[in-house]
């Protein structure tokens, strides 16, 4: 499998995007950081409109404020004028009588010395470079998930995050949702013994996006320059409606690695953070295999739809299953994480359900409760007390489970078509064994040949930190970051 064209070409300058190099600086944030008193209004910038930015992140400030009227929705961003002025300024001013400033830049809003907070929820892509530069810019961020598109990026954002002092929450609500929090916890404490294996599940259907003989025209309302940002700005071949019935490239993204992460990334973060959080590791692990593939269709997306990717800790270790095809034994969307420990098993059903069983099975608790707006509270109160402690999902958590997907989707790049037979000779013990198993039923109920269009198989790569090591090390290395297209290169470490 050939890797994709942004992981190995440079990047050409238009004329346009060399003139705009200069406002692409490193911010500098003056003062430090000091509590916000209870009354005093926090005013709040969102970055990306469609979907989680209008319908969960504006919608929660909004409650927020109308709730204790202390929270502002002062800026709207995003490059799609129409998207703008709909989904932001309409929407704002329609619940509050006051319109927010609207910027097609993101930029503008990190020059504005009025905004508290921004809270970024763009695509994937861009999740890095923005966070980055409004924690220079002295702001308080909340970022989406995945909090980065490669792993240096997620590294990048704590970096900064800590060198200017500054409040960053990671979009991932099950840390505070009481119906995954409180089964964290009671397994974190004991309540189904030592617990080696978390199995994660992102069975999610994702149908054909299609694929057009012709690139895709973005329309005139759509800033293409500050769409593509850092990725390549390479041709698209989506059809003009996407697979979630709205115009591209708004969603689709995710299912192209020059600006996604596929499901991995997508819904799949969410489960991947729960099982390192209720595994209790640390850090990236030693070692992490995957195989899978883009099966059951040709579209123009080139993520895999059927992805099986481990995690070894030491003696504990992530079992993580995506699938996008039609599963047989469910009537709908099926996301969860399943603990397996020496006396018992903690399930979580959804965000808000959980159940701990005991060694035969018999549940002893069923745990439910909470919503999205309980993880932003905690963002905004960790805000005005100015105390990192307080996060539920501290940017640190956020780089970690978000650098697992990431490594599952880079030992799929590095991988080669294998049959059946060959993939199973890799799985090292009978659970893996019966992963496998029940993977390649899947295909077979959704009529993939596998003798036809056989699966990746991805090699099993060392790490020691954040770093691969061993065979393929140098291969495998070169996809922890990216080149990026100037001028939207994200800092070193010395530049911030």
């Amino acid at each position: 499998m050939s890797l994709p064209n942004a992981t190995r070409r440079s990047f050409l300058q238009s004329a346009s995007v060399a003139a705009a190099a200069a406002s692409v600086a490193p911010y500098t944030a003056f003062g430090a950081r000091s509590a916000r008193g209870p009354n005093e209004t926090l005013r709040v910038a969102v970055l990306g409109l469609r979907n989680r930015g209008s319908g969960s992140h504006i919608e929660a400030y909004l409650k927020a404020g109308e709730r204790d009227g202390n929270v502002e929705v002062a800026a709207v961003v995003d490059p799609d004028a129409k998207l703008l002025q709909t989904l932001g300024v309409e929407k704002v001013e329609q619940r509050t009588g006051k319109k927010p400033d609207a910027y097609a830049d993101y930029r503008k809003v990190l020059e504005d010395d009025s905004i508290d907070c921004v809270s970024v929820a763009s695509p994937n892509h861009w999740h890095a470079l923005q966070s980055v530069h409004a924690l220079q810019a002295g702001k308080d961020v909340y970022v989406e998930k995945p909090v980065s598109h490669n792993v240096v990026e997620g590294r990048r954002i704590v970096q900064a995050a800590r060198k200017y002092d500054r409040i960053c929450q990671y979009g991932a609500q099950c840390r505070t949702i009481k119906g995954t929090r409180e089964m964290i916890e009671a397994v974190l404490n004991g309540a189904i013994g030592e617990v080696r294996l978390a199995r994660g599940l992102c069975y999610k259907r994702r149908k054909s996006i299609g694929k057009s003989e012709t690139p895709l025209q973005f329309p005139s309302q759509i800033d293409r320059n500050l769409w593509v940002g850092p990725a390549a700005d390479e041709e698209i071949y989506r059809p003009e409606q996407s697979s979630a019935g709205i115009y591209n490239p708004h969603y689709d993204w995710h299912w192209d690695f020059n600006t996604g992460n596929g499901d991995l990334g997508n819904q799949g973060i969410h489960q991947m953070d729960v099982a390192r959080w209720g595994l209790g590791v640390d850090g990236l692990g030693d070692s992490v295999s995957s195989y899978g593939g883009r099966l059951g269709y040709e579209d123009a997306g080139n993520t895999p739809n059927t992805q099986v990717s481990v995690h070894d800790f030491g003696n504990k270790r992530i079992i993580f299953e995506t699938r996008g095809l039609a599963d047989p034994d469910r009537s709908r969307n099926r996301i969860g994480v399943v603990f397996y420990g020496t006396e018992g098993t903690a399930i979580q059903w959804g965000y808000g359900s959980s159940s701990i069983m005991d060694a035969d099975g018999k549940v002893v608790r069923n745990i439910k409760g909470g919503s999205d707006q309980d993880h932003y509270d905690n963002f905004l109160n960790a805000v005005r007390s100015g105390d990192r402690s307080s996060l539920n999902a501290d940017i640190e958590d956020g780089h970690l489970s978000s650098a697992l997907c990431h490594l599952g989707n880079i030992s799929y790049l590095l991988g080669t078509v294998a049959p059946v037979e060959e993939i199973a000779e890799t799985q090292r013990d009978a659970t893996e064994r019966a992963t496998l198993d029940a993977t390649v039923e899947h295909l077979k109920y959704n009529n993939v040949d596998l003798t036809e269009t056989p699966m990746t198989l991805g090699p099993q790569l060392a790490l020691s930190g954040e770093t691969f090591t061993g065979e393929r090390s140098a291969e495998a290395n070169t996809l922890l970051t990216r080149e990026y297209r100037e001028p939207f290169v994200l800092p070193t470490e010395a530049e911030l």
